[in-house]
């Protein structure tokens, strides 16, 4: 595809927490170069650091003038992708990033607001990730790690320096192999991930406005 066509920036994370794969990265692999609704998905790995994922972020943004941004992190213990709606300007970190630092009830980004809400149309993505079989959710928390501040830094740089351009964050179960060291952990495959995600953008793209569909929980 001719690298003037529009783009979508798909994000993914390095492993950490001691382990050696991360599916997050692994589906970026999968759909890097695919042909999306004539949108290029261009490739971006992060570094699971407080510091260096937001400058990555934006070096990845500046190099390629997306469209649409998409980040995929890991959330190990989901049954389902869960399509994040609302970043918090809040870091709590349970355990250390990758460079060792493990800040604590501390602002992603001193002087931002205390959230956003995530740009992507979700309720349109649900409902097409569920029509092809693909095990989805709404997610009202992307944690206070290093997901959410990526997330949370992606918003509050859209926000101030691309208005136009829309992005969001989706959360990824464990891959089978990951899950088979701790008893009855749900996973899903990588093939499953990929088409869920490729899927899930194909909607963002054809809808500039989400979709009016209860989506809410009780509690």
């Amino acid at each position: 595809m001719p690298r003037s066509a529009p783009c979508v920036l798909l994000t993914g994370f390095e492993p950490f927490g001691g382990d050696s794969i991360n599916p997050a990265m692994d589906v970026v692999r999968e759909l890097a170069g695919e042909r999306i609704a004539g949108h290029r998905i261009e490739p971006a790995t992060l570094p699971v650091t407080f510091d260096g994922a937001h400058a990555a972020l934006v070096a990845a943004i500046e190099r390629v003038s997306p469209a649409l941004v998409v980040c995929v992190g890991q959330a190990g213990g989901r049954a389902r992708i869960s399509l994040e709606r609302v970043a918090l300007n809040l870091v709590d970190a349970r355990i250390a990033d990758n460079a060792g630092a493990q800040p604590i009830d501390v602002p992603v980004i001193t002087g931002a607001p205390d959230a956003y809400f995530t740009t992507l149309p979700v309720k349109a993505m649900l409902q097409a990730m569920t029509a092809a079989g693909v095990p989805a959710e709404l997610s009202l928390t992307a944690g206070t790690y290093v997901c959410n501040a990526a997330f949370f830094a992606l918003r509050h740089t859209l926000q101030t320096r691309w208005p136009s351009v829309r992005g969001g964050f989706i959360h990824i179960p464990w891959l089978p192999e990951q899950a088979a060291r701790v008893p009855d952990a749900p996973c899903l495959a990588l093939e499953t991930m990929s088409k869920g995600i490729g899927i899930g953008i194909e909607a963002a793209l054809q809808h500039r406005e989400d979709i009016s569909a209860v989506g809410g929980t009780v509690c």
